[in-house]
C-alpha cells in the first residue's frame, strides 16, 4: 500500500504519521500561566535536535475549540522558560488527562493533585514524581504551514535525574538507565508503548 499525501486532509495525514512515526517520546511540559499558576500539557511531536547548543523542539498546534494558540505556546512566548518532563508508566493516565483543553488559567495540576518541588537551575518547579526533568529557556519560535503550527525551540540549561536512574558504565562515565526511567512512548490514537527489551549492538569502529 502506498498512501499519497497529495490532496489529503491534514487530519488524515496526522492520523497516518502518528501511527507510523513510532514510538515517539512524550514531552510533559510545565509552563507558567499569567496568574502565576502552572499549565501542564503533553506533546509527542517532540525531539532533541542539537547538543551544541543543547536544543529541544516542540511542535504545538492550536486549541481545537477556538483555534487560538495553546496555553503552552502563549506562556513560553511571554515568560521565556519551561520545564520538560519525561513521564514513566505509572503516570500515563495523568499524562493523558493533561491533554484536556481547559479554560485559560485553570491548572491541570490542581485537578490531578500532582505535587511540585523546587528545581535547582530553574525559576520554575518540577513535578516531584517524574524521574527526568529538563530546565529549558526559549530560544526561538517559528511558525510553519497553513495552521500555522508553532515550532518551539528550547535551550536546555540543565537536567534533573532521579538517583534511581543513574549509574556508571565500564569506563566510569555517567550512565542513565532507560529501564529505570521506564518511559512511555506514544503510538497512534489513544495507545502508548511501555519500555521493553534492550538491544545492545556495538557501533562499528
Amino acid at each position: 500500500m502506498f498512501i499519497d499525501f497529495e490532496g489529503m486532509k491534514p487530519t488524515d495525514i496526522y492520523h497516518v504519521l502518528t501511527q507510523t512515526a513510532i514510538p515517539r517520546p512524550v514531552a510533559w511540559v510545565l509552563s507558567e500561566n499569567p496568574d502565576g499558576g502552572y499549565n501542564l500539557a503533553p506533546f509527542s511531536f517532540f525531539t532533541p535536535i542539537t547538543s551544541n547548543p543543547p536544543l529541544v523542539m516542540l511542535s504545538v498546534g492550536h486549541k481545537p475549540t477556538d483555534k487560538t494558540n495553546k496555553d503552552t505556546r502563549v506562556n513560553i512566548e511571554q515568560r521565556k522558560d519551561f520545564v520538560l518532563h519525561i513521564a514513566h508508566r505509572e503516570l500515563a493516565g495523568a499524562v493523558t488527562e493533561t491533554s484536556r483543553t481547559l479554560p485559560l488559567g485553570e491548572s491541570e495540576l490542581d485537578n490531578l493533585g500532582l505535587e511540585l518541588v523546587s528545581f535547582s537551575g530553574s525559576r520554575l518547579p518540577r513535578l516531584k514524581d517524574c524521574r527526568v526533568a529538563m530546565a529549558c529557556e526559549l530560544e526561538e519560535i517559528k511558525e510553519i504551514g497553513a495552521g500555522p503550527q508553532s515550532l518551539i525551540f528550547g535551550r536546555v540549561k540543565g537536567v534533573y535525574l532521579d538517583d534511581t536512574v543513574t549509574s556508571e558504565d565500564d569506563k566510569g562515565r555517567l550512565k542513565i538507565r532507560g529501564d529505570a526511567i521506564d518511559p512511555i512512548g506514544r503510538l497512534g490514537g489513544s495507545e502508548y508503548v511501555t519500555f521493553g527489551e534492550i538491544l545492545k549492538i556495538p557501533r562499528p569502529s
